[in-house]
């Protein structure tokens, strides 16, 4: 089985990058059904393997963003003089450039402006690239940091001897930094603050205060003023205006008979004792915040996607490209992704979105300001086989951009809640969900069973904190709860586990789609859960016909056994294997001619065989 060069130990040989393979050392990395127990692990040791983890896909991007780049400046000199665009318009059309310099023999063109201060810290390379060029040779050089961002130098050539140097701005470099420290919770995340936010132990209002990563495992968030209250039947005019008056409240957001009041005069405590004594509501909880938490017969399917067969051990490791020969997908399918929106023009992406929803701001459209939906989106329909950038997991997929996250990839009870009914109402065939807390939310519930009751099929990621405390939504029963796997098959250490963990996924360094229509590397239950999600739609498209109860049971009874035999909380059922659900759930297994209570003992025939 094929393993990516982007994992474990990296060398970074700058100047020979384009004749040298990288080279990279395999982690050793004991299976965790070797290890006494899950939750043995240090805090430290947890720790040290997410920062390592955070540095794996800060390189991993370096080297996705170096590979594209390289494409990108010779796809320009593939191109006849006469047909390509100008310089400058090439450039516009990838602002990571920040300066370009064509050349043949005495001929030079250039464009772009820099600063004197990084004129001057590009000088030793640039003038590196210049050598490498006057003896037709290619050039990358090392990267080097001005201003906190990351920047580097590389130079190609052609067989008609024209040369064009690039100074490339990797920031992509850094805006993954940050955002695995949040999503790996190496730092308190949300900071105390934001949304009037207070930290609580789970499922409680009792204060507890978050001052490092750690401590993210055991707490939620919620804001101190608002309520969420679901009635017996939607108010009255006349009984709203009185609460207003007794109460200072204002209604915040409203759906059905589910209420969010913000009060000016009580705090969430006790706006909750006013409404369990006084109106027998159906349930009434504090307003939570979530959070962004990435072989068989015939022949393999290998796309020319050009980031593919370097660097997407992912698909491979589950049988995808064995899978494709049974299921590529279908343009009928939608795929609602609840997360921090969908960069809409990332030419990955493109004829691969549906209408979308912004929750967060509905005057605009569902854009990604934070790039965690884009990633999401990526993994299960970036354009296959266009000889760019990197391949989804179907090829027809469509996917429907719900922005319920804000720009700091968090979003209230409400706003996710929101998300899930509006992708219900316009169609959504499945939900995914690469966010979560440790708060069971009745409203989030109601909205989960509303979308379930629809026939749509959900999935959620696990959580990042190493923890066996269940991780909502995704432990609720409507739901699929998926763990991460590393290339070697065993548990991420930050991936969280329990009895309630039904399937699992490769979750680290996954490459994928990225805001500023680029390309980046990201680890977490996140990366994993749109693998899960990817492959129900494409079980779907092979047969329309089976229930989301039911495309669940093939998901979890084909998944690859890992860790102690049958079902366990490391890896639930086990990885996902793309071409044994697809076999399961299309002709091979004749499971179309299956009534629903036949299906089970269909599948454990197939497993036992």
């Amino acid at each position: 089985m094929r393993r990516p060069l982007l994992y474990g130990t990296f060398f970074v040989l700058a100047a020979v990058l384009f004749t040298i393979p990288l080279i990279a050392t395999p982690r050793v990395h004991t299976p965790l059904n070797q290890q006494a127990s899950p939750n043995r692990i240090s805090t430290a040791g947890e720790k040290h393997f997410k920062q390592l983890t955070v540095q794996n896909d800060m390189k991993a991007t370096e080297m996705l963003s170096r590979a594209q780049i390289v494409r990108d400046l010779k796809s320009f000199l593939s191109v006849s003089p006469g047909k390509r665009p100008t310089l400058s318009n090439w450039v516009k059309q990838h602002p990571e450039i920040m300066r370009a310099e064509w050349s043949r023999g005495a001929k030079k063109q250039q464009t772009g402006t820099l600063s004197s201060e990084l004129e001057t810290m590009a000088k030793k390379p640039l003038s590196e690239a210049y050598s490498h060029i006057r003896r037709n040779k290619a050039y990358v050089s090392p990267t080097f940091t001005f201003d906190k961002e990351s920047y580097y130098v590389i130079a190609v050539t052609s067989s008609s001897k024209e040369s064009l140097i690039a100074l490339v701005n990797a920031d992509v470099i850094q805006s993954v930094e940050r955002h695995q420290l949040r999503n790996l919770r190496l730092v308190p995340y949300p900071s105390e603050g934001r949304y009037r936010i207070e930290s609580v132990l789970p499922n409680s209002t009792s204060d507890t205060t978050v001052r490092t990563g750690e401590d993210n495992g055991n707490a939620s968030h919620y804001s101190v003023d608002e309520v969420v209250v679901k009635f017996r039947k939607t108010l009255t005019d006349r009984e709203l205006l009185e609460l207003r008056k007794t109460l200072g409240l204002t209604v915040v957001r409203h759906t059905r008979e589910i209420y969010i009041f913000r009060s000016t005069k009580m705090k969430t405590e006790e706006l909750m004792t006013y409404f369990r004594k006084h109106w027998n509501p159906e349930f009434v909880e504090p307003h939570y915040l979530y959070m962004t938490n990435e072989l068989p017969s015939g022949q393999p399917i290998v796309p020319n996607d050009t980031l593919y067969s370097e660097y997407q051990w992912n698909l491979p490791e589950i049988a995808t490209e064995y899978g494709w020969d049974l299921s590529k997908g279908s343009k009928d399918i939608v795929v609602a992704v609840i997360d921090t929106g969908v960069q809409a023009d990332h030419p990955d992406l493109q004829g691969r979105l549906v209408e979308g929803v912004n929750i967060v701001d509905p005057s605009s459209p569902p854009d990604d300001d934070v790039g965690h939906g884009t990633h999401v989106a990526g993994i299960i329909a970036a354009e296959v086989n266009n000889n760019e950038g990197v391949a989804g997991m179907t090829w027809y997929t469509k996917i429907m951009p719900i922005k319920s996250l804000d720009s700091s990839g968090a979003g209230s009870t409400y706003s996710v809640a929101e998300g899930i009914i509006w992708a219900v109402d316009h169609g959504a065939n499945i939900i995914n969900m690469s966010l979560g807390n440790y708060a069971e939310a009745d409203f989030l519930h109601d909205a989960l069973k509303y979308a379930y009751d629809h026939g749509v099929l959900l999935v959620a990621a696990s959580g990042n904190d190493n923890t066996d405390r269940p991780g909502y939504p995704a432990a609720y029963p409507e739901v699929l709860a998926v763990a991460a796997t590393e290339p070697d098959e065993s548990r991420a250490e930050y991936s969280n586990f329990g009895d309630y963990i039904d399937i699992a996924a490769p979750g680290s360094s996954i490459p994928s789609t990225y805001i500023g229509s680029r390309y980046a590397a990201l680890s977490g239950t996140s990366m994993a859960c749109p693998h899960v999600a990817a492959l129900g739609s494409l079980v779907q498209a092979i047969n329309p016909k089976l229930s989301n109860a039911e495309i669940m049971d093939i998901l979890k009874h084909t998944a690859k056994d890992l860790g102690a035999v049958g079902k366990d909380n490391e890896f639930g059922f086990g990885q996902i294997d793309v071409t044994s659900a697809l076999q399961a759930a299309g002709g091979q297994s004749q499971s179309l001619q299956l009534l629903p209570n036949q299906f089970r003992k269909e599948l454990e025939r197939l497993k036992v065989q």
